[in-house]
């Protein structure tokens, strides 16, 4: 998740968050690494049930709007278009599930690898950084959807 999380960080974790409002599009989770449960990753939800998801031109597209994510900080380089090269391609988040990216995209397992994630399989939500003390951080900072079609 660098660079919003770095190897070391200590985090206050939540998880009764998600039995008293549902999973927010910017939520930092934690969950079981779907292609080995022994360990654990931490992701941000990009997609909600029913969204459609894609990738063009180094840009998430939620039901054809890009997403503008205030916590990418470093343009991607390697990563292309997913599912395909149109814009126009996409995947519907199955209900019950979300679409989970790591915020250093050129480098993450992440739904693009392992697919829509189940919402019970999500362990807890990131709250607050503690450590290191200098970079204590409450994790608000959301997304949002610019307005017009992405092309």
């Amino acid at each position: 998740m660098y660079p919003s999380l770095h190897d070391g960080d200590l985090l206050i974790a939540s998880k009764i968050d998600y039995r008293i409002h549902p999973i927010e599009r910017g939520d930092i989770v934690i969950l079981k690494d779907p292609l080995d449960p022994s360990r654990d990753f931490i992701k941000r939800v990009v997609g909600l049930p029913g969204d459609r998801i894609g990738i063009h031109d180094h840009h998430v597209l939620v039901n054809g709007d890009r997403l503008r994510e205030p916590y990418i900080q470093a343009p991607w380089v390697d990563t292309g278009d997913w599912p395909g090269p149109a814009p126009t391609d996409a995947q519907v988040v199955p209900r019950g599930t979300v679409f989970v990216l790591g915020d250093n995209r050129d480098h993450s397992t992440d739904s693009r690898v392992f697919s829509s994630v189940r919402q019970e399989a999500i362990d807890g939500k990131a709250v607050v950084r503690l450590w290191p003390f200098e970079r204590l951080t409450v994790f608000n900072v959301r997304p949002t959807l610019a307005t017009g079609r992405a092309g």
